[in-house]
């Protein structure tokens, strides 16, 4: 009976609802905080292992998906109406393609890791910025940067693609911008 149970729960361990109030990061955590689910330390967990701070994963993160475990890019219209492929392979909360999700299962060893799990997907985000420190000398502290760095792929950030792209500047002011109220929440948060 006892591992019925455990069987039955244990699916309830990767389900996470999005938090409510994406714009605060003490509600973000205290939302998603429990017997099954634990964000901050799967947060904190990340930023011991790659140097890279809590508000900035939860930044990008943000920038990505607003914390939706499902996200995908809308799909594309043929003839004008008829839904047809999406833009990207981009998918979870770290919007992360195809390739590059299947890369980090690969160098790090997590071939079990999923795009719809926080914890899989903030470590994703950690990796991928500590990737962007060593491929491109990116400060781990720099989320303006390392969003261009998260959104243009390491080496369409070496050539500057982004330089004269409007639109990916704005989010990674956006992005650095939460980065920053995120910051300033966390040295706020109960526990």
């Amino acid at each position: 009976m006892r591992y019925l149970m455990l069987a039955l729960l244990l699916p309830l361990a990767a389900c996470a609802s999005k938090p409510t109030n994406t714009a605060n990061s003490c509600a973000i955590f205290q939302q998603n905080d429990g017997l099954f689910t634990d964000w901050r330390g799967a947060a904190e967990r990340t930023q011991r292992e790659y140097g890279v701070p809590v508000p900035i994963l939860l930044a990008t993160i943000q920038a990505e998906s607003n914390f939706e475990a499902r996200a995908r890019p809308p799909r594309t219209k043929l003839l004008g109406v008829i839904p047809w492929k999406r833009r990207s392979t981009a998918y979870g909360y770290a919007q992360a393609l195809n390739g590059t999700w299947e890369e980090y299962q690969r160098v790090t060893g997590r071939s079990m890791a999923r795009r719809s799990n926080f914890e899989d997907a903030i470590r994703f985000v950690g990796w991928y910025h500590h990737t962007s420190h060593r491929r491109n000398g990116i400060s781990r502290t720099d989320p303006y940067n390392l969003y261009l760095a998260y959104y243009s792929g390491h080496a369409g950030y070496a050539r500057g693609n982004w330089r004269s792209n409007t639109a990916i500047q704005g989010a990674a002011r956006r992005t650095a911008n939460m980065a920053t109220r995120y910051e300033a929440q966390l040295r706020r948060c109960p526990g």
